[in-house]
């Protein structure tokens, strides 16, 4: 059986075009090297090194940074301790009125001062400000650096400059030391982004975060093994670039520098629109969908493919929506409004909590992933 789902899983009429096989990329001429899924064993150890580089960028340079700002680290407020409510709160972090109602039946506390107390208590775990600050800090920081690199590459590339060149000769073509390079750092940087969720503060939005980080991963690492490098690159230089400006907008909002958010809130919009909707689908997707067809023929990977990269763009489409709300307040009104997943919930002691999800057109959550993002919250995407 384990022989059989081995034999489905690596099937040369899935991962190839007609007339291909597995034995044809074995022995590839002098001086050439083929993508093997082995290459990428070495991204495993980078991302431990990388989560390993993170903690010490945060409290070596992003914390005295924060401190320069005057973001302090902040003490949050400690709750009344209660093990009834604590064993609730370990269930249900946001419980409905009814449950409410009998909580306040059993202790005998006013409704309202046990709303209050699961207010507190949420906000107890979750990350301070400077803390944030020093993660946005870090992801900026790797996505202009790896942005960079790969734009350097790719600006030097052929197919850049002529997109049907990605499948001259495919799957027949050479991975260089640039593109593996770029391939295990993006790799590694989104695996010890999946790791360190087990050990920072869990945020409310755990698993979604997961799958966003898993789906990247294996997307990541399909393109590599189906030798779609020549494509993949140009998707994650396109996406690295508009996360560069949203990570530099949260820095701003988290030092307070409101009218600097907003401009950077604008430009992220801006490069978002251009990267995403204009040069992806008519760039990217174009030569993947109608150039690889007319050179190699579908095939059950290109297929795969193409169904993940429409759906790509479709949330593209959905979260450029989202965010052009967003901006057009910061234009008009000349601050960028609050997203209702933001980790500070209000103070006021009105606010009722109930079962159904706060109104997603009011939010900026991405999720393929990549990345849209909040400028108060923790998501990020790719």
């Amino acid at each position: 059986m384990t022989s059989s789902i081995s034999d489905w899983l690596w099937s040369e009429r899935f991962w190839f075009p007609e007339n291909v096989t597995w034995a044809d990329l074995e022995s590839p001429p002098p001086g050439v090297e083929y993508p093997r899924l082995r290459h990428l064993h070495s991204a495993v150890p980078l991302a431990f090194a990388l989560f390993i580089l993170r903690v010490l960028f945060e409290r070596l340079v992003a914390k005295p940074c924060a401190r320069l700002l005057q973001i302090q680290e902040g003490v949050p407020r400690r709750v009344q301790r209660n093990d009834v409510l604590e064993r609730v709160h370990n269930s249900k972090t946001c419980p409905d009125t009814k449950q409410l109602e009998g909580l306040s039946k059993q202790l005998d506390w006013d409704v309202r001062k046990i709303q209050r107390w699961f207010r507190v208590r949420r906000n107890q775990d979750r990350p301070s400000l400077q803390k944030k600050f020093c993660e946005s800090m870090w992801r900026l920081t790797f996505y202009l650096g790896v942005f960079m690199y790969g734009m350097r590459h790719l600006w030097a590339s052929s197919w850049m400059w002529d997109v049907r060149q990605c499948w001259h000769n495919y799957p027949f073509q050479s991975v260089s030391s640039e593109q593996y390079n770029y391939y295990v750092a993006e790799l590694a940087f989104y695996s010890s982004l999946m790791f360190s969720q087990f050990i920072d503060v869990k945020r409310k939005d755990f698993m979604i975060m997961l799958v966003h980080h898993l789906a990247t991963i294996l997307l990541i690492t399909f393109s590599y093994t189906n030798n779609m490098i020549r494509a993949g690159t140009m998707v994650m230089c396109l996406h690295d670039a508009s996360d560069i400006f949203l990570e530099a907008a949260k820095l701003a909002n988290y030092a307070k520098y409101q009218r600097l958010c907003d401009g950077l809130f604008v430009l992220f919009s801006m490069s978002f629109f251009l990267a995403r909707l204009v040069l992806y689908p008519f760039w990217v997707v174009y030569t993947v969908l109608f150039d690889s067809w007319e050179i190699i023929g579908p095939y059950r990977a290109w297929w795969l493919l193409n169904g993940l990269l429409l759906v790509l763009q479709a949330l593209h489409i959905i979260w450029f929506y989202l965010i052009a709300r967003i901006a057009i307040k910061a234009i008009f009104k000349g601050k960028v409004s609050k997203d209702d997943r933001s980790d500070i919930e209000s103070s006021s002691d009105e606010e009722i909590y109930s079962n159904g999800s706060k109104n997603a057109t009011q939010t900026l959550k991405t999720k393929d992933g990549g990345h849209t993002g909040n400028l108060n919250g923790d998501t990020h995407e790719h």
